[in-house]
């Protein structure tokens, strides 16, 4: 299933990979399934989310 995040802000944002950059966007086209070991954290100043490794 292909991971998507709704922020505080109300938009929607998908998650994306380019190499060994992982990224989100609003394009839903490309998006990929959330990665293990990982966790979405959203930046409360800006609304954008990001991933940070759990532990």
């Amino acid at each position: 299933m292909v991971c998507s995040y709704r922020n505080s802000k109300g938009k929607l944002y998908y998650l994306h990979k380019k190499g060994k950059l992982y990224y989100f966007s609003q394009k839903a086209a490309g998006a990929i399934d959330m990665p293990a070991g990982y966790e979405i954290v959203e930046n409360t100043t800006t609304g954008l989310p990001m991933l940070k490794k759990k532990g």
